[in-house]
């Protein structure tokens, strides 16, 4: 009998120490960033990003932040998106004591009209649009069954981990069709993989966010934007902390990876960068549409020309 299952088509499968075992819920956090030695052999750091206008959501913390700090480095202008004035204005500081550039925007990724005066402030400080959006802001939600969790916790994992990136690709994709020219990168955590007990609402947002990725994609292909999906891998936050705080709620491989990933810190944040470096250049315009796991090697996606249905969600009968 066929059996139907929603999978990733992977054209580049990935091994390592970094595999699918460091699941979801981990996914927004992490340790300062290091050196950025590898990178050269992405892009020429001193002008693939040097000037460009680089939004990022979720900045304040975590995996956005890392990527902040990284972009900052690479001389991009980069936009800081956050509920939390003190968490951008840390940020801040460290991006421009490393010689780079930010802008502040205290902003919250559920209000459209947030966003769009966001995006508009990027345009008059740095004086062109945004020419890169990165979404990297999301919740895990309520650690607990569908029917023991209210509606209200429920939905509002959607607003930020669905519409929060509906309302930022609004914000910024009009002026990135008109220039034909713009790459938009979306943060999501194992949604290829088998969901997890008691994580119906962050499994349903992130999942749905990939498929939006797929839709917008063909959308915009003839105008030079690409947009993709990416996966970075765990990282240690608080977020980590809750999963092991809600131990008898959840599976015990589920724990057992979280404390694994407080242990170690997770995924490198050079690693992470250096796939964020990939799909934010030149090199990856033949890229869109796609969700692409830190682990894969994108030294062979630069190269390569991709079947259709390769890194994508898609049904398989065996």
């Amino acid at each position: 009998m066929n059996i139907a299952i929603a999978c990733r088509q992977r054209e580049v499968i990935a091994k390592g120490k970094y595999s699918a075992l460091f699941v979801f819920y981990s996914c927004f956090g992490g340790r300062s960033l290091g050196r950025l030695g590898g990178l050269h052999r992405v892009t020429n750091v001193e002008s693939e990003f040097k000037g460009k206008n680089v939004l990022i959501t979720g900045a304040g913390r975590g995996i956005g932040k890392r990527l902040a700090l990284g972009f900052g480095r690479l001389g991009a202008n980069v936009g800081l998106i956050a509920r939390s004035k003190a968490e951008i204005d840390l940020a801040h500081i460290e991006i421009e004591q490393a010689g780079g550039n930010a802008l502040r925007l205290p902003a919250d990724v559920t209000n459209p009209e947030h966003m769009a005066l966001a995006t508009d402030r990027v345009r008059v400080a740095f004086g062109h649009p945004v020419d890169i959006l990165i979404c990297a802001a999301g919740v895990t939600g309520p650690l607990q069954s569908f029917m023991r969790t209210p509606l209200r916790a429920w939905t509002d994992v959607i607003q930020v981990n669905l519409l929060g990136v509906v309302h930022s690709c609004r914000a910024t994709l009009p002026a990135m069709v008109e220039k034909r020219a713009g790459k938009i990168i979306v943060l999501t955590c194992e949604s290829d993989s088998t969901p997890r007990l008691n994580f119906s609402a962050y499994s349903t947002s992130k999942t749905a966010v990939v498929r939006f990725v797929e839709a917008i994609a063909a959308e915009v292909v003839d105008s030079n934007v690409q947009v993709n999906s990416f996966d970075p891998g765990p990282a240690y936050t608080s977020l980590t902390d809750e999963i092991i705080r809600a131990e008898n709620r959840l599976e015990s491989p589920v724990v057992n990876v979280a404390r694994e990933t407080r242990r170690t810190g997770g995924t490198p944040a050079e690693l992470q960068l250096e796939i964020a470096v990939f799909l934010a250049s030149e090199q990856s315009n033949h890229v869109s549409g796609k969700l692409i796991h830190v682990t894969d090697d994108w030294k062979k996606l630069r190269n390569e020309v991709l079947r259709k249905n390769a890194h994508t969600l898609r049904r398989a009968t065996r």
